[in-house]
């Protein structure tokens, strides 16, 4: 999918870990791990 890797992209693009994106976004670093997989029924809440 192609949100997926542009979240990730981003992220590592970054030096981010996944705990640290979810920090910066306030939510968990499962949901994070979620969008990177393709489970993005929460990212729809942020947009």
């Amino acid at each position: 999918m192609r949100v997926a890797g542009e979240i990730r992209n981003a992220r590592t693009h970054k030096g981010y870990t996944q705990e640290q994106a979810a920090e910066k976004l306030f939510v968990s670093r499962q949901t994070v791990s979620n969008w990177e997989n393709g489970v993005i029924s929460q990212l729809k809440k942020l947009i």
